[in-house]
């Protein structure tokens, strides 16, 4: 305990901090929240131990107030450990922490606005959006602001719905009513455990109980039933009076997932997303902080909430990419959901059909415990899976339209699928086609002199879109119109290659009376929407559903009998050392969604490359023998989890000037025991957003330690001020 007067280092939550001397107007702990001001700007900061500045007393400031809220000095050392291990600053990581700049002050007061769900309007796009952004909120009145970073929409569009009475104005905000999301949880007795999910759920029990820090990976084929095994961790946990964190990789996996919840526990849980109401969030955060919420699923950022008596985290899909945060510094949510468990002594569940590398490796080395789930809950099968050979069933071409002068196009679906389309179509069963492009045509290009559309502000091609009529960068957002000719020669354009909108076309013209639907991040603004989608599957409004990765997981529909995957050998070929595993564990998961129900289910791949080890492992369900394979090949590469990597990615908006900081930085890098500094070499994408881009790879062996080392070096090279710096440990993207 600090005395009121004391000097301590106050931690503020910004970038270049690692703590500034302040005096103390009142006593405070290790770890208590203060209120102070730097350069005149206020900053909720956290006391981070003792002063270490050196400077006279009178030029220490007084912090504001010492507010009645504190992390544990577990969490403190948590932000050590992770600012070390990601060589994030301690004040970038406390920033995603304290990310409510007013989780303090009181609520603001502010004109809140209510939408009108029974006016007879048309529906655009943006209207709809806005109309998903309050169903998202529960239908809570929303400032101005809030309506427009929720919906995506602009100032113009909401200004537009105030004046035409499509939104109306409701209480300013004075009071908020902060035990709205204070729930009690029971079991409802509604899901009796097989044998193999009580043993599962016994042996994770058994650590909740005794304490300490212990990781299980629930490893389990899809529809095997892990979400009622770790339902049972989280109720056992909160009945010992523990705070439960339930992470997911995408909020749009929670639209069946709230309602199997509540049916559990007789109340749903608290939902923490990016697309929740600043005053919302604010709510959520403070009652986590004052231990009264003590059960929230949510996304990685969820980490991060001020959490009181955490005694478990629940990692679902834990192999899914999403964890992996690229902008706000870069870590790994699963890793450090681990380290904050192995710190405070608590236990973590990790579940997946389709495991990270790393994680099954710890469990090789016995660092991890695993709970096997070998059979579909409530009786059902594993789908047929099996390859379609392009190289012998073409797909042949089709007419967009009924003109009989209409242009013939290219079709991406072969005779088999297509048959397997009509009879499940006519057994009145489901369908879904999975490709993992979006847009229309990835390649737009001139038939006479080859000028492809790319994007001036990135090095990437840009899509043609259908649905909006307009070219789109799939990296930074930029749209251009689709020229009717060539810039360069006046040669006619061509659309080339095929993306998910085109795949409906192709199947609206083989299978006209189908119902369809496409899914993918172009499609799906909102939770909301998503839910949408998934009703109309669940009600059998929709024959054929067209989706990307968005479907590929978490998803369950009794009636959908075949998958066809429309370009399986996307992703095989790729220069990440990560690819078969990654293309397995897409394609896997999105296999796993046929026959859930009672009938079942069928898989067709199509690939020009039928004898691929990661189709061969998929159609015998050899996940095991695949991943020793690829395991080993690793092993002798020294690439994780056999190795480690730093990719220290070096951005400029001169080229110049990155190009001579990059030469400083080569010059510079010293000899590592174990390990090289390979680089630098340009990007794959060389410029985003007009940034050019340059990248250094340090590899070392698993015992080397990396991090201080490359530390040192990039402090030894002066950085420009018009210099970027990322760095990523164990990156997932090599772009």
């Amino acid at each position: 305990m600090f005395k009121s007067g004391d000097v301590v280092k106050v931690l503020l939550p910004n970038v270049v901090n690692t703590g500034y001397d302040y005096r103390l107007n009142a006593p405070a702990d290790l770890g208590s929240f203060v209120e102070c001001r730097v350069m005149n700007r206020p900053y909720i900061g956290v006391v981070w131990g003792l002063p270490d500045s050196g400077l006279p007393a009178d030029k220490i400031k007084s912090v504001v107030r010492v507010l009645d809220a504190h992390m544990s000095v577990a969490d403190l050392q948590w932000i050590k450990r992770m600012s070390d291990w990601t060589l994030m600053t301690p004040g970038a990581v406390l920033k995603l922490i304290i990310n409510i700049p007013d989780a303090f002050s009181p609520p603001r007061v502010e004109q809140l606005y209510s939408f009108d769900f029974d006016a007879k309007i048309k529906m655009t796009a943006p209207r709809q959006a806005v109309a998903d952004a309050f169903a998202s909120n529960d239908n809570d009145a929303m400032s101005a602001n809030d309506i427009v970073n929720i919906a995506h929409v602009s100032p113009a569009v909401v200004r537009t719905m105030i004046k035409n009475e499509i939104l109306h104005p409701a209480d300013v905000r004075t009071v908020e009513n902060e035990n709205r999301f204070i729930y009690q949880y029971h079991d409802m007795g509604t899901v009796v455990l097989n044998d193999e999910q009580s043993v599962a759920a016994t042996q994770i029990a058994d650590a909740i109980a005794h304490g300490g820090f212990s990781v299980f990976l629930l490893d389990g084929i899809t529809g095997s039933g892990k979400t009622q095994v770790y339902f049972d961790a989280a109720l056992r946990a909160y009945n010992a009076g523990k705070s439960v964190l339930l992470m997911m990789p995408e909020i749009a996996l929670t639209a069946q997932f709230m309602s199997r919840f509540e049916s559990r526990f007789g109340a749903p849980p608290v939902v923490w997303h990016s697309n929740l109401t600043a005053a919302r969030r604010r709510e959520i955060w403070r009652g986590v902080c004052r231990g009264e919420i003590r059960v929230v699923v949510g996304t990685r950022s969820a980490l991060f909430l001020p959490w009181q008596n955490l005694g478990l985290i629940v990692v679902d899909e834990e192999h899914d990419t999403s964890y992996k945060q690229e902008d706000m510094g870069n870590y790994h949510a699963r890793d450090m959901a681990i380290l904050r468990a192995s710190i405070a002594g608590f236990p973590v569940v990790l579940a997946s059909a389709t495991p990270a590398a790393e994680t099954l490796e710890n469990v090789a080395t016995g660092k991890y415990r695993g709970l096997k789930l070998t059979s579909r809950f409530g009786g059902a099968t594993l789908p047929k899976i099996e390859t379609i050979d392009l190289r012998a069933n073409r797909p042949e071409s089709y007419k967009a339209s009924t003109d009989e002068n209409a242009q013939e196009i290219a079709g991406a679906l072969s005779a088999p699928l297509c048959d397997a389309i009509r009879d499940t179509l006519n057994n009145h069963q489901q369908i879904m086609l999975f490709i993992n492009r979006r847009g229309f045509a990835p390649i737009v290009q001139c038939k006479k002199c080859g000028w492809t559309a790319t994007c001036p502000d990135c090095s990437v091609g840009m899509t043609y879109h259908k649905r909006i009529g307009k070219l789109l960068c799939h990296m930074c957002g930029r749209t251009e119109p689709l020229p009717d000719k060539c810039a360069n020669c006046g040669g006619d354009v061509s659309m080339r290659g095929t993306g998910i909108e085109r795949v409906q076309e192709e199947v609206l013209a083989r299978f006209p009376n189908a119902r369809t639907a496409i899914v993918s991040s172009d499609t799906i603004a909102s939770r909301q929407s998503l839910e949408r989608i998934v009703a109309k599957m669940e009600s059998g409004e929709i024959d054929i559903v067209i989706g990307t990765q968005i479907l590929a997981k978490g998803h369950h529909f009794p009636n959908l009998t075949l998958v066809g995957v429309v370009d399986a050998d996307m992703g095989l070929f790729g220069t990440d050392f990560r690819a078969a595993e990654h293309t397995f564990q897409q394609l896997f998961q999105v296999a796993g969604r046929a026959g859930r129900g009672a009938i079942p289910g069928r898989v067709l791949l199509q690939t020009y490359q039928p004898d691929h080890p990661v189709l061969n492992a998929i159609c015998a369900g050899n996940r095991d023998e695949f991943m020793e394979t690829d395991m080993a090949g690793r092993r002798m590469a020294k690439m994780p989890p056999f190795g480690q990597l730093i990719a220290v990615v070096v951005e400029g908006a001169r080229e110049n000037i990155l190009q001579k900081y990059c030469t400083d930085l080569a010059a510079a890098a010293p000899n590592i025991n174990g390990g090289r500094i390979m680089g630098p070499v340009p990007a794959q994408i060389y410029q985003i957003r007009n940034w050019y881009r340059m990248r250094f790879l340090v590899s070392g062996d698993v015992r080397a330690k990396l991090q201080p080392i490359v530390a040192n070096w990039l402090a030894r090279v002066k950085q420009p001020a018009n210099i970027r710096v990322k760095i990523d440990v164990n990156p997932v993207n090599f772009m």
